[in-house]
């Protein structure tokens, strides 16, 4: 079994969970169902937006495919991981507007998963890609982070 096999076992997991049908517990004020729905649809976006120059090169696995060049442009100026930060946000609004307590600790998990997997997918891109990425690294947030605050 490769080293990553769990963290994308957990990485499906946390996704169904997240979208397993259930009965609604509370209601929600309108303004915080609209900003729920828009989390979703912009999260929605950058993880299709990161994922535009992956092409068919795209894969779930922490060591990016051989062949494969440092992608710095488009979403990939905002975030070095627009896809898992796309999924961070999106999900938590699908979260909010399932509106049960599941997708809520669906979400955390998720949050825990794809922390784990940016945590090693970055020393495999240190090792590919070497001072470039560490340069890259420097400039551009792991996930939507403020000014300066680039681990």
């Amino acid at each position: 079994m490769r080293e990553d096999t769990p963290l994308i076992a957990a990485q499906a997991a946390a996704l169904a969970a997240l979208a397993w049908p259930g009965r609604v517990r509370w209601s929600l004020p309108d303004p915080v169902a609209a900003a729920a729905l828009t989390a979703t649809a912009a999260g929605g976006g950058l993880a299709l937006a990161g994922l535009a120059p992956h092409g068919t090169s795209i894969t779930p696995r922490v060591e990016p495919p051989s062949g494969t060049g440092l992608h710095t442009g488009g979403a990939y100026r905002v975030s070095r991981h627009p896809i898992y930060t796309g999924l961070l946000v999106g999900g938590a609004g699908v979260a909010v507007l399932r509106r049960r307590p599941g997708p809520l600790a669906a979400w955390v998990a998720l949050l825990g998963v794809l922390h784990a997997k940016t945590r090693r997918e970055e020393r495999h891109l240190v090792e590919r890609f070497g001072a470039d990425y560490e340069r890259y690294r420097e400039r551009t947030p792991r996930l939507l982070g403020l000014p300066g605050r680039h681990a």
